[in-house]
């Protein structure tokens, strides 16, 4: 089953619910585990249990219908996380000054893996990433994974923004 060929079924269904796709993977080759993650369109809001039961029926019922994955599979409905994968150039935009891990598909200044901090996104999709005071422009197009590092600041400021939503 190819990647893109889930994220053309799953993705409008998503969608249509209010919700916006992270990431849609799967994970293994015997009973395979298929994992969506989902954020609300409002970042503020954070995914509930109950959004991801709803999107979890909405899934099953167009996955049932349309079959595209062979044989039994698990289905698996979550949030990013505080430590966050990056998926989407918009996701590095949003993440300016936030600590990452990052690795790319071609070697940048003879390195594949990074971790720094994105100081900046050009419009043209590079993404500058600080690391040890040196500034790696990277084109997006060359990312194979990334997601953001928990750090104490990091829990800090996701503890402020929650105790802000619960008053």
């Amino acid at each position: 089953m190819q990647k893109h060929h889930l994220a053309d079924i799953l993705e409008p269904v998503i969608e249509n619910l209010g919700f916006e796709t992270v990431r849609i993977l799967t994970i293994g080759e015997t009973n395979p585990i298929l994992q969506v993650m989902i954020e609300h369109t409002d970042y503020s809001k954070d995914i509930s249990v109950d959004d991801c039961a709803l999107v979890s029926r909405s899934l099953s019922a167009i996955l049932d219908e349309r079959e595209p994955i062979d044989g039994k599979y698990v289905l698996e409905v979550s949030s990013p996380g505080i430590d966050r994968p990056l998926t989407k150039l918009e996701h590095f935009s949003r993440y300016v000054g936030y600590l990452i891990k990052l690795e790319t598909v071609e070697m940048v200044e003879k390195r594949k893996r990074f971790k720094g901090t994105i100081e900046s996104v050009s419009n043209e999709g590079k993404i500058a990433l600080k690391m040890d005071d040196v500034i790696y422009n990277i084109a997006y197009e060359n990312v194979s994974k990334a997601k953001i590092i928990l750090t104490d600041e990091l829990w800090e400021q996701y503890l402020k923004a929650h105790k802000k939503q619960k008053n």
